[in-house]
Formats: C-alpha cells, sequence, structure tokens
C-alpha cells in the first residue's frame, strides 16, 4: 500500500451528497469519464446520473460506463439506447449467460462503485447508482459513503478503471475505445495522504484484507468498522479479539435489519465470540446500512465498496481508499459515532446468552452452512 501526498479529500454521505458532486464533475468533465457500478436501477437517480453521461458524451468526452452482468442485469434499455445515442460507451462485467449453472467464477463480481474524471477528479465508495430510499417508508435513507478525490491520487483511480476497461473490452471482443493517453496526474492541490487499495484475482488478491489488519494490528487505542455485511475470516477475527485484548476499544456497525437471511445468521453466530472479547456491537436499525468504512485510533480511516465478508474479500473487484490524515479520520470518526446513537442499537455483552433458542439455533445453522460453503469453493483458511 502506497500512500500518495497531495490530495484534496472530501467525506461524502449517501446519495444526497454523493450524486449532486458526481454530476457536477461528469458535467465539468473535458476529456473522459470512467464510471463503474454494481447495480444501476431504472429510476430516478439512474435518469440523473445517465443523462449527465448523455451529455458528456454528446459535447466530445470520451465516456465509459462498465456494469456488471450480475448486479446491473437488468440495466435499463431506454438508458442503454441514449448513451449509445449520445456516443457513450458501455460494457459490462461477465454477463449472465447460464444462470442455473453453479460455478465459483459466477461469484467473481465487479463490486467497485468509482468513477474518474479528466485524471483529476475521482469518486470511491460505497455507493451504488440507485435511490437512497428504497421504500418512501424508510425513515432514512440507505447508509452509505464515498469519498471525491482532487489530486495525485484520482490518476491512479483513473489508471486502474482503465485497466479493467480494457481487459473487460478484450474479453468481450468489442472494439476498444482509447483513453486518452495525453492525460497527465493532477497537480497537488492539497495535504491529505491517501492509497487506492484494490482487489482483482491476478496481483491484488489479499490487499484490502491485508491492509485492514495491518491498520487493526496497528491500532493502539481505538477501532470503528461500519460494514453492511460482515463475516470475517480467521484472521480478521483473531485480529479483532487481540486488538481488544491488548486494551483497544473496538466498536463494530452493523446490519441491524434482515436484508439476506442467510447471512444475517450467518453474522449472528459470531456475536457470541465477539462480545466475550470486548467488543461492542451495534446493530444499525434506521434503514438499511451500506456502508463499508473504519477508522482507526481517529487518525486512520478506510473508505471503499469492500464488504468484510468472503465474497469481497476473495472473489468480487473492490476499491477502497485508506487515509492517512487525522481531519478526514475525525470527521468519519463523528459521522459514525452520531450513526451509533441515534441511528442503533448497542448489544448488551451478554445479549448473546439471552437470546431465544431459536434465534441461537438459526444462527448456529446458518454460520455453519457458510464455514461449509467456503470449505466448498476452496477457502478453508477463511472461516
Amino acid at each position: 500500500m502506497q500512500y500518495v501526498a497531495g490530495n484534496r479529500l472530501t467525506l461524502l454521505k449517501n446519495g444526497a451528497q454523493y450524486f449532486p458532486a458526481l454530476v457536477e464533475a461528469i458535467d465539468a468533465a473535458r476529456a473522459e469519464v470512467f464510471l463503474e457500478s454494481y447495480l444501476y436501477a431504472d429510476d430516478e437517480t439512474g435518469e440523473l446520473v445517465t443523462d449527465a453521461l448523455a451529455r458528456a458524451a454528446a459535447r466530445g468526452v470520451n465516456v465509459h460506463l462498465l456494469v456488471d452482468g450480475f448486479g446491473a442485469s437488468d440495466f435499463s434499455r431506454r438508458f442503454r439506447d441514449r448513451l449509445h445515442a449520445a456516443g457513450a460507451h458501455l460494457l459490462v462485467f461477465r454477463p449472465e449467460f447460464a444462470r442455473r449453472r453453479w460455478r465459483r467464477a459466477r461469484l467473481r463480481r465487479m463490486h467497485r462503485k468509482l468513477a474518474a474524471l479528466d485524471a483529476k477528479v475521482a469518486f470511491v465508495g460505497g455507493i451504488n447508482v440507485i435511490d437512497d430510499f428504497e421504500s418512501r417508508e424508510w425513515q432514512a435513507p440507505r447508509y452509505d459513503y464515498a469519498v471525491r478525490v482532487e489530486g495525485p491520487l484520482a490518476y491512479e483511480v483513473r489508471s486502474a478503471a482503465a485497466r479493467l476497461w480494457l481487459l473487460v473490452s478484450w474479453a468481450a471482443l468489442r472494439r476498444r475505445s482509447r483513453a486518452d493517453s495525453a492525460l497527465q496526474p493532477a497537480p497537488i492541490c492539497g495535504t491529505q495522504r491517501a492509497a487506492l487499495v484494490v482487489r482483482d484475482s491476478l496481483r491484488h488478491r489479499r490487499d484490502i484484507e491485508d491492509a485492514y489488519l495491518r491498520h487493526i494490528e496497528a491500532a493502539r487505542v481505538e477501532i470503528v468498522i461500519a460494514c453492511a455485511y460482515f463475516l470475517p475470516g480467521r484472521a480478521f477475527r483473531r485480529a479483532l479479539y487481540a486488538a481488544a485484548q491488548r486494551g483497544v476499544r473496538v466498536r463494530l456497525l452493523l446490519q441491524g435489519r434482515v436484508e439476506y437471511f442467510f447471512l444475517h445468521y450467518a453474522t449472528l453466530g459470531l456475536y457470541g465470540r465477539l462480545l466475550d472479547a470486548g467488543v461492542e456491537i451495534y446493530e444499525y436499525t434506521q434503514s438499511f446500512l451500506h456502508a463499508k468504512v473504519a477508522v482507526f485510533d481517529r487518525r486512520a480511516a478506510c473508505v471503499g465498496s469492500s464488504n468484510i465478508d468472503p465474497f469481497s474479500l476473495l472473489l468480487a473487484r473492490e476499491a477502497n481508499v485508506f487515509v492517512d490524515d487525522t481531519g478526514f479520520a475525525a470527521e468519519l470518526h463523528d459521522s459514525l459515532e452520531e450513526a451509533m446513537r441515534s441511528g442503533a442499537e448497542r448489544l448488551p455483552p451478554r445479549q448473546w446468552q439471552r437470546q431465544p433458542l431459536w434465534r441461537r439455533a438459526w444462527s448456529w445453522l446458518a454460520y455453519g452452512l457458510a464455514r461449509f460453503l467456503i470449505s466448498r469453493f476452496g477457502f478453508e483458511r477463511y472461516h
């Protein structure tokens, strides 16, 4: 992990802050736009972003949109036609052809959510192109984060996006639109240090997990992790146990609503050991938690697309930004603190022992099945 200095970073919370900033940056682009999203919904947000991409392409900007073949399998035909008419380029990562065939390769998804504009501005985070409110009955929007990057690191984000675009275009046997080779790294425009860390199945298989582990092992005061889907492997769990045992306050903000039944109850199977080790668990219940962020000793922080589960850490293509800046870390810490205070419930240390027998049985069964499936897919060391 190589930190890059001279950046200006802006923390963006939820789509209400992210999408206006993204559209503004697309409208300001003059040479090229790369946008990657796992989900791309046919809703007001999808319309907003598609219109911005089409406007950019119509004025001569080289627009590249990459969506995942599973997450965006229902990508809107009208969006496709609009982008094509404007001259934008669209690719699908691993299109779903044989949906009934269960192979590990089908789980290798493009889960990144990033954008790169003119190699000067970039966005990295966990926010898909989808409305914040899945239901108008929600009292709060889907809880998520992204970071806006200005400065030299934006060029690294652009390079990562261009590499994946080239790879997918070769795999799809499509004509390869040329990225602008004349673009240069943005000049220094701030004082913040940050690093782009990606996960793929080639040279960067464990980079995100290793970065997390290094920060956990280096923490001396406090660790705060917010994660939508939390099913860490053995090494990650042991690092959290060790941190709590050496006196570090470890707090986890996890999903309180049942979104995916199996994963939810498999995660509950870890609660007892975590609570016994002194880890604090907060369940977010105000809406669906979708964040994948962390703060270490209020000095370093992480914002990205990677969950702490076997799919993100062992199979999917992910992208996180790790930040070495006390100001940014403090801002994210305060935001998470507010979420834990106003939108979450803390589990008492002995909460697990007082759970109904049926709930404990479901969690043990789900966790046991999760371990079996992880081993079945060849990841024995993970569980």
